[in-house]
């Protein structure tokens, strides 16, 4: 028993570190390769590092269905949206000077990712997901990528630099790195937790989607440390909506997916009423040291709820 926790320590050490390396590599090379494509920070963020970033939380969706343990999946999903939220903007609120949101985020994103989060609740409150939902949630997935390159737009034209080749390859032995380091990650956390006893659906919430959403905790809050706050927003909303809708509906063609109703009956009501509460914080065009502690305090108080329910 020892020595299994020992090795599964030390995996969870390796694989963390090389997923803090691989994320640093992310930030720097994608900022790059996407100015060289007239590409403005914030679109970097909510297409390119939210889809690498979210690769994760897909993978081990699809692994859960077909392992024939589709209920982490929806668990997977509502939890890493309220670790996005909670977690990462209370962070980013804590490591950065000042949070101030220069872009047009309620005119476009903002109303996207409520859209997201009240579809998924449309989606799920009867505890079924049919085929047909399965086509919105792509088809609106679709919609997101379209109209957020075609926003891009209305940014000012920033000048274009050229990259290398290695750019490219450093860009996608991150991703990667990224990838394998978080899976990895999750599995030495699932194996400590299924020794303890812990069920899967409170281990969806929890263990799983913070494994998962470790890639946007670590590019988030080191994009923010590097002073590019954009990039950190845009990088929860875009993952957010990329979760809702691909990370839910991909899945499900691969299998029926089990929609637990412990689930629908309090963490989606509480994805969606911290969606609001984000939203509500945006109108500021700024979000606040203290702003960034009280996300954290209702991060605290979930995890706190869940807990008391096992």
């Amino acid at each position: 028993m020892v020595g299994e926790l020992l090795l599964y320590a030390l995996i969870f050490i390796v694989s963390l570190a090389a997923l803090l390396k691989a994320s640093d590599w992310f930030v720097d090379t994608a900022e790059r390769v996407g100015l060289s494509l007239g590409i403005p920070p914030f679109i970097i963020g909510v297409t390119i590092i939210a889809f690498g970033t979210s690769l994760p939380e897909l993978a081990s969706s699809i692994a859960a269905v077909l392992a024939g343990e589709s209920e982490i999946v929806v668990g997977n999903v509502v939890g890493s949206n309220i670790t996005n939220i909670l977690l990462i903007i209370g962070l980013v609120a804590l490591v950065s000077k000042e949070v101030q949101l220069e872009f047009r985020v309620m005119d476009t994103e903002i109303p996207l990712l409520i859209g997201s989060a009240l579809l998924l609740w449309f989606t799920l409150y009867d505890l079924v997901l049919s085929p047909i939902e399965v086509g919105l949630l792509l088809s609106a997935m679709v919609v997101f990528i379209v109209s957020s390159v075609q926003g891009g737009k209305g940014y000012p034209k920033l000048e274009r630099s050229k990259v290398s080749w290695k750019s490219y390859a450093i860009l996608l032995v991150s991703i990667v790195l990224i990838y394998l380091g978080a899976n990895y990650t999750i599995f030495a956390i699932q194996k400590v937790s299924i020794m303890a006893g812990i069920g899967s659906e409170f281990l969806a919430l929890t263990v799983v989607s913070l494994g998962t959403s470790l890639p946007e905790v670590v590019v988030s809050v080191t994009a923010a440390r590097k002073n590019k706050v954009g990039m950190a927003i845009g990088n929860v909303i875009g993952s957010n909506i990329f979760n809702t809708y691909s990370v839910m509906g991909i899945p499900a063609l691969f299998g029926k997916l089990v929609i637990p109703a412990g689930i629908v009956d309090f963490s989606l009501p509480f994805m969606l009423g911290i969606t609001f509460f984000f939203s509500i914080l945006c109108i500021t065009h700024r979000i606040s040291k203290t702003e960034g502690v009280l996300l954290l305090t209702f991060y605290a108080f979930f995890l706190i709820e869940l807990t008391s329910s096992i």
